[in-house]
Formats: structure tokens, C-alpha cells, sequence
């Protein structure tokens, strides 16, 4: 499709709601004119833009989990779908689309260039936070087009004639560093921002069984500090990146890791060892029940912005992600949960990794007697049982339905993940122990405070540059967890027997004797370890953030690491470890070519 034709389509600019979209603000002025000098315009076209990220939901997430390594599609699975795994994706694809990124875009351009920021109400400038959210879901839709296309038409004026379409057409396109040095300069002026805030919840009317639904307002949003730390760390500036997540976790208090799953999710009690059977006290790790995050309200601090559908067509937009997993969520039959007719399943690489993780606990007579005896056992991650269950339909075969999306609402953010990216960001910074104790600890005092591993390099790291230790801000990050005890029981602490130097000697390991990579270990202590630890926060990225939608955009992000510090095949070292991920799949091109990570612009 000509490049005119699709920005064209976007000078109808705002994607406003009817009087019963889920996304209605109870305002039935349609604004057509430069003025924007109304108070309620801002959440009008804060939900108008978000209304556009609500369409755009399912083809971000699916192409990203399709040609990623945690999915694969089943014979039920349309050719669209099957093409996008295989990569043999073309411009006819249903889900290869610029156009629902560019719908954003422009609304958000109009807004930004329109909107009078100087009206108050009772000292406060009402209009700043929508103002500032116009910015990120703008930044973030450009994310997606050059993570998804490479080189892409950019614009920040509103195009509301041909001639500003044609414009446009002519100027060279924008690669993802150049669109990122473009948009931060303005989005930096207003770092520390918070979201439009609101307890203000949105109907999103009556699922067929009968429940209500109701979404929560600032949960929709967009943080300005994630996007921007996003935007350096697509782009390898680590440093940047790092203080930005930063930001955001420590202005909104945002606690990592405080999640558990227990070995009562496991399938086959049979085989569990004998102590956990034989009665004894057994303490398998802290927090609240992982599956909770995904729970109907979407309420727990791990959800940092979702994208609700609505529970009808009637109520706005609706997402296919539930069924294309099995469940029915729009089913009208009684009893008619599941759709037998599965399109997507968890990978063999999927299922593979997270059988191979160990599951950490202690019994024993009591923690304060001191009689704990620590164990581990190979029963995999715990995530995966509380996420993908094996169910029946009255006298159907048994199949499985992933439960994330059950609820209709789809992840975007959550606290868990920007963790994740900050170790990303601070392992390659030079302190993979500091990354580590993201997985093991959490970034705590109480938690790091008997540690073994932390250096004293990493400690003053994270009092000073990173200050998640400072005395100003230690007590903003009291319930910190490690995140990998959400699937794996006790991994916190010096006793049990999840630690620093045998998970790091083990991805080593694995990294080694893939000869295609052609390591030799030692040849730089330093980068071995920072390779052996990003990869364990890749691995951790499958296990947490599974099906959510960020998966191929992680691994091609981690390659372009590897690829531009490497001492082992530098510039190379990351595609080639990137082809090796997905070879299984037997793609239709060459993936050591970083050229062949982009689909058709469409």
C-alpha cells in the first residue's frame, strides 16, 4: 500500500467514542476546530488516543509472540497467523499494519499542537498530565512502528490536508535511534510526571455469563519515564535507560517480585519428593498468589497499564487473544467456556525452559528455631502450571487455555517487567551482580543486606548512582522480591541453593557449547558473566512476561546488545544467538540478518 493512502487515512485524526463505547467520557462534543480550550477535552481525546492503542492491541501482541520463541500456532491457526511464525509474512497479512500505529500518532500530533495547557483549576493546570500522556502513547506507538518496520514515515504535525500527507511522503523515513533522539528531547522536560490520576472507574458493561466489568481509569495509562527509559535502552544507553526506570519505580513505589506460585499448582503430587508430602512445615517463598495479577480487576501494583476490551461489540472494541487461546470469553452458549478449536499453544522452547528450572523450598521445624533444611527440586516453574491449564469440555478431548487473557484485558506494563528491563540495563552496564539480585533478592536492604554476591562496587552502585539503598529512598522499596521466586519458591537469601555463581557457571555452560556462537570462556571473565546473566534475565523475561506480547521485540533488542559489545564475534555475536533461539521454527529467512527482524511496511 502506498505510504500516501494509509497516512491519508489517519487525517480523519480522532478516533472518537459513541454514546456507548467503552471508552465514552460523557461528553457529546465532537471537536473539529484547533481550539481545545474546553477542561473536558483532555480526558475526551486521552481516551480517543487510547481508544486507537484499544484497536491496535491484538496485532501488537500477536506479532510479537508469533514470530518470538514462547508460541507456536496449531493446525487450527489461520495462514495469517502460521505465515507470521514461519516468517513469510507479506503486505496481505491481516495483522501487518501500520496504519493502526499511525491512527495514534495523529491523534495524539492534533492534541499536542491544539490543546490550550493554561487553563486551571484551583492553582493546578488541568490539562498538564493528559498533555503529557499525548506525548508517551505518541512515543509509544512509534516504538512499535520502528521496532516492527525499521525505517518508518515520521511526523509530529497533524496532517489534516493532502498536502501535509504529501509533505511527509517525501522526507526520508526515520530508523528507531533517529525517531528516539527526535521525541526525547520534549518528553524529557517532563520526566517525573505521574499519569492522568483517577479513581474514577469506566464501564465496560456485561460479559455474556453476567458480569459486570469495570476498568480502572489511570491504569490505562501510559508512565512518560517507562517509554522514555525504553526508548534508550532499544537503542543500547544503558545508563539512560536505567536512571528512568528508576524514576518511575521509585516516584510511584513500585515493588518488584512480591509474588509466589506453590508447588500446589503441580499437576502430578504423585511424584513430589518426600518433604513435601511427609507433613512438615514446608516454606516454598513470600508474597501473594502470582495468578492474582491477572485477576478481573487488574488492581495489584503489578499492573502498571492494561489495555481493557470491551465485553461486547455493542461496548466498543473487541479482542480475539482469549479465543485464539481456547477460551470463549464472548461465548453466548451456557457452558460454552472453551473453544476447542485452539489456534495458539506454548512452544516446545517454552515448555522446555521452564521444565528445566529447578523449584527452590525449606522444611523443617520452624525459621525461628533455626531447623531449616534446604532443598530444591526439578519440578519446573510453578508460573506455568497457574497459567496454562489442561481442561475438558464435557466429552471433548482434553486441551490446553492459556489464562492471561481471560478477563479480556491485556497487559501492557507491569511492575515485574520494567525490573526486568532495568537488570537489562544495569547488567550491561558492568554490575550483573546488581542484575542478578533483581531474579534472587530484590533490590532491598533487607534483602541484600546478608548477600554473598553483591560486590562492594554493586552496593555502592545502588546506594549512590542507582539509589535503591540511599537513606532517601530504601523505605520506597521495603517489599522488594525477586522476581524469579514468582515460579520457583525460595530463591531469597544465602541458604537456599539458587545462587549467583551456579546459575551464572550453568547459562555459561549452555552458552558454550553452542559452537555456533564460538565462545571461549575466559577469554573476558567480565563479558561472560554479563552475557551468561543477560541471558538468565531472558529466560526470566519467558517465564514472567509470557504471550503478553513484548517477546520477539526482547529478543531482537538483547541481539542488537550482544551484537555491539561482544569480544567473541562482535557486530555478529547477537544474530547468530537470535537465529539459534528460533531455528526450531524453521523461519523462511535468514534471521543473522538483522534486515529479516522487520516485517513488510504495509
Amino acid at each position: 500500500m502506498k505510504i500516501r493512502f494509509f497516512i491519508a487515512a489517519t487525517l480523519a485524526a480522532c478516533a472518537f467514542s459513541s454514546c456507548s463505547d467503552l471508552f465514552d467520557t460523557e461528553s457529546d462534543r465532537l471537536v473539529y476546530d484547533p481550539a481545545l480550550d474546553q477542561k473536558v477535552d483532555s480526558m475526551f481525546y486521552t481516551l480517543g488516543a487510547l481508544k486507537g492503542v484499544q484497536q491496535a492491541i491484538d496485532q501488537y501482541v500477536l506479532t510479537n509472540e508469533m514470530r518470538g520463541d514462547l508460541v507456536s500456532p496449531t493446525a487450527k491457526a489461520s495462514d495469517d497467523l502460521q505465515n507470521l511464525a514461519s516468517f513469510r509474512t507479506t503486505t496481505e497479512n491481516r495483522y501487518d499494519s501500520a496504519y493502526v500505529y499511525y491512527r495514534i500518532i495523529n491523534n495524539c500530533n492534533y492534541y499536542i499542537a491544539h490543546r490550550d495547557t493554561t487553563l486551571v483549576t484551583s492553582g493546578k493546570y488541568v490539562a498538564k498530565n493528559e498533555y503529557v500522556e499525548a506525548f508517551a502513547i505518541r512515543a509509544w506507538a512509534y516504538l512499535q512502528l520502528a521496532k516492527t518496520y525499521g525505517e518508518v514515515p515520521f511526523y509530529t504535525e497533524p496532517l489534516t490536508n493532502i498536502g501535509s500527507v504529501e509533505a511527509v511522503e517525501k522526507q526520508p523515513r526515520k530508523n528507531l535511534s533517529q525517531i528516539a533522539d527526535l521525541l526525547l528531547p520534549d518528553m524529557l522536560k517532563y520526566s517525573g510526571t505521574p499519569v492522568p490520576a483517577s479513581s474514577k472507574t469506566i464501564s465496560a458493561g456485561t460479559t455474556n455469563s453476567g458480569l459486570s466489568k469495570e476498568v480502572i481509569y489511570s491504569k490505562m495509562m501510559i508512565p512518560i519515564d517507562v517509554v522514555i527509559g525504553d526508548f534508550y535502552l532499544e537503542t543500547n544507553r544503558y545508563p539512560e535507560a536505567a536512571h528512568y526506570y528508576f524514576t518511575y519505580l521509585k516516584d510511584n513505589k513500585v515493588s518488584g517480585g512480591n509474588f509466589t506460585t506453590s508447588y500446589f499448582n503441580y499437576p502430578d503430587f504423585r511424584s513430589l519428593p518426600r518433604e513435601l508430602t511427609s507433613g512438615n512445615n514446608v516454606h516454598y517463598g513470600n508474597g501473594t498468589e502470582w495468578a492474582g495479577i491477572f485477576s478481573a480487576k487488574s488492581s495489584t501494583t503489578d499492573i502498571v497499564t492494561y489495555v481493557p476490551m470491551a465485553t461486547n461489540k455493542l461496548r466498543g472494541t473487541t479482542t480475539e487473544l482469549p479465543g485464539l487461546w481456547g477460551y470463549n470469553y464472548y461465548s453466548t452458549a451456557e457452558g460454552n467456556s472453551y473453544n476447542e478449536d485452539v489456534s495458539l499453544q506454548p512452544s516446545t522452547a517454552y515448555l522446555n525452559l521452564c521444565n528445566a528450572q529447578d523449584y527452590y523450598y525449606a522444611t523443617g521445624a520452624g525459621q525461628n528455631s533455626g531447623t531449616w533444611e534446604y532443598y530444591s527440586a526439578s519440578l519446573g516453574d510453578m508460573r506455568r502450571y497457574a497459567m496454562i491449564q489442561t481442561v475438558k469440555n464435557g466429552t471433548d478431548p482434553s486441551f490446553t487455555v492459556m489464562n492471561k487473557f481471560n478477563n479480556a484485558n491485556i497487559p501492557l506494563y507491569r511492575g515485574t517487567g520494567i525490573y526486568l528491563r532495568l537488570a537489562e540495563a544495569v547488567n550491561r552496564m558492568g554490575h550483573p551482580d546488581v542484575a542478578f539480585a533483581v531474579l534472587k533478592d530484590g533490590l532491598s536492604e533487607a534483602g541484600l543486606s546478608n548477600s554473598l554476591y553483591l560486590t562492594p562496587e554493586g552496593r555502592e552502585f545502588l546506594e549512590t548512582e542507582l539509589p535503591f539503598l540511599s537513606d532517601l529512598y530504601s523505605s520506597r522499596f521495603l517489599n522488594n522480591a525477586g522476581i524469579h521466586g514468582g515460579g520457583s519458591g525460595w530463591v531469597e537469601g544465602s541458604q537456599t541453593l539458587y545462587q549467583y555463581q551456579t546459575e551464572v557457571s550453568k547459562k555459561l555452560a549452555e552458552l558454550a557449547a553452542n559452537n555456533k556462537l564460538n565462545i571461549t570462556l575466559g577469554q573476558d571473565a567480565k563479558a561472560d558473566t554479563i552475557n551468561a546473566v543477560e541471558d538468565l534475565i531472558c529466560d526470566e523475561m519467558a517465564l514472567e512476561l509470557a504471550f503478553e506480547g513484548s517477546r520477539f521485540g526482547d529478543l531482537c533488542r538483547i541481539a542488537r546488545h550482544k551484537n555491539e559489545s561482544n569480544p567473541y564475534a562482535a557486530g555478529t555475536f547477537g544474530s547468530q544467538w537470535l537465529a539459534d533461539k528460533l531455528a526450531f521454527k524453521n523461519p523462511a529467512v535468514d534471521l543473522t540478518d538483522p534486515n529479516n527482524w522487520y516485517l513488510p511496511f504495509k
